[in-house]
């Protein structure tokens, strides 16, 4: 099927735009059954999803632990997703108004403390966990993009990306010195297994005809997409969800790992009957105006190469074979951060996962595809804005005052489900 022909603008799209729009009126009535949906139900369908997809979809592809293996036209398809973003972007977004293609809305960048505990077990102990030591980090929380509708419009998704600073030794990157970059999602599993399909998903997206992929071909993605609605409820506040990074680092030598961080209080914010536009944020400035708020981030060693695969991300790593364990603290004091100033602050940073240690080097096509296209989607991002890149030092002070305006965009775009630039 073809994203640009005919069948796409005259079907495709309105069908698309009538799914959207089918799924906003749902999530007006969600706070009346969800809740005990995703406590009895979600996960013994989650686990049902993820058992067929390892029975009629996954071949073992007899790799050994922490293995990778490149696919045959990994670059093409990295080229592809880039040349496809790329024009989006020019398309959608009007000079000095360019936002991230994928986690686009910032809810925040909260100052946080991140603490890598003590005693941690010596396999465990690497790179930015080798010893018990606070860190400053700059933490983004955001929607899912690729445009910034009104959170209860949006796809019941969010995101976080820590920026640890103050990190000594070589980093993969050149453009940052002293920051990790730890980037993590609501669903538990990505929406992608690998970077081929992906590449023709965007191609869905920019045609703004997103249910053109599940026909391409026919079947072959309603798994994926199944999986990531279990995962898309409405939200109440984005710091009281857990997050899962869905693809795999190296922590070490030879030892996989998958992140998670899972808020230490239990939820406790209500959806309004009546949301604003922001209310993730507002829900947000209320916790934080209350107190400080704590998350514990955790890694899951892979302990079996096939079903904790390093190279397909829609399969969710079993629990049961290998627990998530806790190995630092990311403690959110008591602040302000809505004011101008520091929601516009979000435009001068980059969340790429290869800022990073070489123990933690981002294992996977995926993974292997983001340092490029995270590198290169800021880069447009950025000069389009006339913001230059800023690597900060947690010095940053920034006055209160009102919220920031929403970001302008150009007229007739609709908002599809996609996940990039960090």
């Amino acid at each position: 099927m073809n994203p640009e022909g005919p069948f796409t603008y005259a079907v495709l799209r309105p069908l698309s735009d009538l799914f959207l729009w089918t799924w906003r009126l749902e999530r007006r009535l969600e706070f009346l059954y969800r809740q005990h949906f995703d406590r009895w139900l979600r996960p013994p369908l989650f686990a049902l999803l993820q058992g067929l997809q390892n029975l009629l979809r996954r071949e073992d592809e007899r790799l050994g632990l922490a293995e990778e293996r490149e696919l045959p036209d990994e670059e093409r398809c990295n080229q592809e997703i880039i040349d496809t973003i790329s024009a989006f972007t020019r398309e959608n977004w009007l000079p000095g108004g360019a936002q991230r293609f994928g986690n686009t809305k910032t809810f925040g960048v909260l100052r946080g403390e991140f603490t890598v505990l003590p005693d941690l077990p010596e396999d465990l102990r690497h790179g930015l966990l080798r010893e018990p030591r606070t860190h400053p980090a700059w933490v983004r929380f955001s929607g899912p993009g690729p445009f910034s509708p009104p959170d209860l419009e949006d796809l019941g998704q969010c995101s976080v990306a820590i920026k640890v600073m103050d990190v000594d030794g070589r980093k993969l990157m050149p453009d940052e010195q002293r920051t990790q970059d730890l980037i993590l999602v609501s669903p538990a599993s990505f929406v992608t297994p690998d970077v081929r399909e992906n590449s023709r998903m965007q191609r869905w997206v920019r045609a703004k005809a997103p249910l053109g992929y599940l026909l391409d071909p026919p079947g072959r993605h309603l798994l994926h997409l199944t999986m990531q609605l279990l995962y898309s409820p409405v939200h109440g506040n984005p710091l009281e969800v857990q997050y899962y990074s869905n693809v795999p680092f190296l922590l070490g030598e030879g030892r996989a790992v998958q992140y998670s961080l899972k808020p230490r209080q239990e939820p406790r914010t209500r959806i309004p009957a009546h949301p604003g536009e922001n209310y993730l944020r507002d829900a947000m400035v209320r916790t934080l105006a209350a107190g400080h708020w704590e998350m514990d981030f955790m890694v899951q060693v892979q302990t079996d190469p096939h079903r904790m695969p390093v190279e397909d991300a829609t399969v969710k790593w079993p629990e049961r074979l290998s627990p998530y364990l806790p190995v630092a603290r990311l403690r959110l004091p008591a602040q302000r951060f809505d004011s101008d100033a520091q929601l516009a602050f979000a435009d001068v940073l980059r969340y790429n996962p290869w800022h990073s240690l070489p123990e933690h080097r981002p294992l996977g096509n995926s993974n292997r595809a983001r340092r490029r296209m995270y590198e290169e989607l800021a880069e447009l991002r950025q000069s389009m804005n006339a913001s230059p890149h800023v690597e900060p030092d947690g010095t940053e002070v920034f006055p209160d005052g009102d919220r920031a305006p929403e970001p302008r965009r150009r007229p007739g775009t609709a908002h599809p489900r996609v996940a990039s630039e960090g």
